[in-house]
């Protein structure tokens, strides 16, 4: 062997004929399986290859490769494993000029074929996947480095490299599902387990492919999880998805979510499960991507989710209608549940999306799906809920609105009016928003996360007599410009919707406790005098709305108005800090304690609390009376001239066309108040409007 090495090494000129020679020597061995000869011919072709790095190589390299493919070919796993072998030393070598003539179909083929073994041995099917991995890996580095790098990341070729890399992937018996990079599989792992070593080389695969060519490298793994049903459970699709992402260059992340998003589109009639499993992936990917760049898809992101969002309702809406009696209305339920987990893994991944771009993207999202959701009015969004009806628009608007809060959680405006433009403010306080206590859940929470920017909402949580205000440490600041000009314009429309909300039918503590939290929010980060008055104002119109009880609620709801007011003007007197206010309140509090438990909100929303049979026979000790606080007020500089006025929400068109009783006695209320106050032009176009 020293001979003939030093002989081609000196005359490379004749390499070519040398390996001509043990070529056709090599062939005429493994036809007649003298196995001993073969392995002799193989380890002198290897090692002339490693030894001369002349021009006059590529001949000898054509030689080799013939020899290579016949030991492929051959059925024995000891020559296939020798063959592999080869190869992987040929792959490793770099040569000075590129072969432009030079392909590796058969070998590709080969490899990938060897990939799914099913030799009857448990030992010799692991070394012959071990092999065909180790020939693919051999193949990209060879050709991934030369000039025609191209022709490795074709169609064909990838349709059947990845595919074989998963199906070895897939035999990881336990995945980890962490959140963070998938580990990497140690030195002694990848020589002998085909999963680490195919995840390996699927990871080498994924890192050299550019951008030209990612798209190749991508499709062909959602055809094996299509093929192989591994959307659901989706374990495995989600650890694919997790190392494609930290594999790729970042740059490129948003042409994998590109895919999933197309791929989704492609599934949207599949089984509920299959799309929540593919929005779970989607769900990964935008966690990974969302740290780097997610590039110009944010939009068609939401856009794609929204659509599926509504297609989920509608499928949902159908089966209710469509479901009949006995053993139907099983069938149906189960798939209700379905619809209901692929509508939540939407919501959480609109939500992660949005909470992790900038502020200046967040407004705009926040903006794209107010602008989706359907109220009264607006023909602009652009969610066709022809097709859902009364139930799945409800649905629709209570999906839309959850991911909505989920946008808002953490955003931070400077001004309130960049938080609370009037595009987005109008629709959100929309009475189409309030047929429902849940949606008024929604509208409440979402202004919540909007107004709250000094991070006081948990200080607040839940409805109850604070005694000493201070403890909370409240953070505030002083009242901006911006932010009263705000007021000024939009106030009303906040207190109406307060005012309304808490006359509600259908309330149930949690909505009772959002609202005390609105009232509470509004006073730390929008309040001056004014507004202070006019939120004192709206509180007493609130108490005596439930002791005049012209919209007929029940007992609860109205001692829960109570006990909602007592709270509110304990914690605004604190606030405030004008004492004679402050006694008012807490003797108020103090009598109700002893004498009308009801009116407090930590008995009212006790399980069992005794209710009065009626309010009319109260004693007005235990009742805010406007002329006490006026006083206090008065004395401390405040201008209270406004809280003899009594509160009266405003009226918009969208009432005049609403059939809610509330609301129209609310309207003849204004015309029989308003002459005291306001011209009379205006009074003439009140009443007119009120006989509309």
């Amino acid at each position: 062997m020293e001979k003939l090495t030093f002989y081609a090494v000196s005359a490379p000129e004749k390499l070519d004929r040398i390996g001509s020679y043990l070529a056709e020597r090599l062939s005429r061995d493994v036809v007649r399986h003298r196995s001993g000869y073969v392995l002799i011919a193989m380890e002198a072709l290897d090692q002339l290859l490693m030894a001369c790095h002349s021009q006059s190589i590529k001949p000898f390299v054509e030689s080799f490769l013939h020899m290579v493919a016949k030991l492929l070919e051959s059925g024995e796993p000891k020559l296939q494993v020798l063959g592999t072998n080869s190869f992987v030393k040929f792959a490793n070598i770099e040569e000075d000029t590129p072969s432009y003539h030079r392909r590796y179909d058969f070998f590709v083929s080969r490899f990938s074929a060897m990939c799914h073994s099913c030799h009857s041995d448990p030992e010799i099917r692991t070394e012959i996947r071990i092999a065909g991995i180790r020939g693919i890996q051999g193949v990209v580095r060879k050709t991934v480095n030369d000039e025609l790098r191209a022709t490795i990341w074709e169609p064909q070729h990838m349709d059947k490299i990845v595919p074989s890399l998963l199906f070895n992937m897939q035999k990881i018996e336990e995945v980890d599902s962490r959140i963070g990079p998938p580990p990497s599989p140690s030195a002694a792992d990848k020589e002998e387990n085909p999963a680490q070593l195919a995840e390996n080389c699927f990871r080498e695969l994924l890192g050299r492919a550019t951008f030209g060519n990612m798209n190749n490298a991508v499709r062909p793994v959602f055809a094996h999880l299509d093929h192989h049903k591994l959307w659901d459970p989706n374990e495995f699709a989600v650890h694919c998805f997790k190392i494609i992402m930290y594999s790729i260059q970042a740059q490129y992340s948003h042409h994998v979510i590109q895919e999933i998003l197309g791929h989704l589109d492609a599934r949207k009639k599949d089984s509920p499960r299959v799309r929540a499993g593919i929005i779970q992936v989607l769900l990964e990917a935008v966690a990974i991507a969302a740290k780097g760049s997610i590039g110009p898809t944010v939009l068609e992101v939401f856009n794609t989710l929204l659509k599926h969002l509504r297609l989920s309702v509608e499928f949902e809406a159908n089966d209710l209608q469509g479901g009949s009696v006995g053993s139907a209305n099983l069938n149906t339920s189960t798939k209700d549940n379905d619809e209901k987990i692929v509508q939540n893994a939407i919501i959480q991944t609109i939500g992660f999306f949005g909470s992790n771009l900038p502020d200046y993207q967040r407004s705009e999202i926040m903006m794209f799906i107010m602008g989706k959701v359907p109220v009264f009015g607006t023909s602009t969004h652009t969610l066709d809920i022809s097709q859902l009806g009364d139930l799945g628009t409800r649905r629709i608007q209570i999906m839309l609105l959850r991911s909505l809060l989920m946008v808002t959680s953490g955003y931070k405006a400077k001004t309130i009016v960049t938080a609370l433009p009037g595009s987005f403010l109008d629709p959100l306080l929309s009475p189409s928003l309030m047929e429902d206590y849940e949606l008024r859940q929604l509208v409440l929470e979402v202004m919540h996360n909007l107004m709250d920017r000094h991070d006081n909402r948990a200080k607040l949580r839940g409805i109850r007599i604070i005694p000493d205000v201070a403890d909370l440490k409240i953070k505030r600041e002083k009242i901006c410009r911006q932010d009263t000009s705000f007021m000024k314009k939009n106030g009303q429309q906040l207190y109406r919707h307060i005012y309304l909300g808490c006359k509600e039918e259908d309330n149930v503590q949690k909505n009772y406790e959002l609202l005390y939290t609105s009232l509470a929010l509004i006073t730390i980060e929008l309040a001056n005098e004014e507004v202070v008055i006019d939120l004192i104002r709206l509180a007493i119109a609130l108490q005596d709305s439930a002791i005049i009880n012209e919209d007929n609620l029940s007992m609860f709801h109205r001692c829960g108005i109570m006990a909602l007011v007592a709270a509110y003007l304990n914690f605004v007197s604190q606030m405030i800090a004008v004492p004679a206010f402050c006694q008012h309140v807490s003797k108020v509090i103090e009598i109700r304690t002893m004498e009308a438990p009801y009116f407090l909100p930590e008995h009212i929303f006790r399980e069992k609390c005794m209710l009065p049979k009626s309010l009319e026979k109260h004693d007005k000790s235990l009742c805010f009376l406007t002329n006490k606080i006026a006083e206090s007020l008065g004395g401390s500089g405040y201008s209270v001239e406004r809280l003899s006025v009594p509160y009266v929400p405003q009226v918009t068109d969208e009432d005049r066309l609403s059939r809610r009783k509330s609301i129209v006695d609310t309207v003849s209320i204004q015309v029989d108040i308003l002459p005291n106050s306001i011209p009379s032009d205006d009074v003439n176009k009140a009443t007119e409007d009120s006989q509309v």
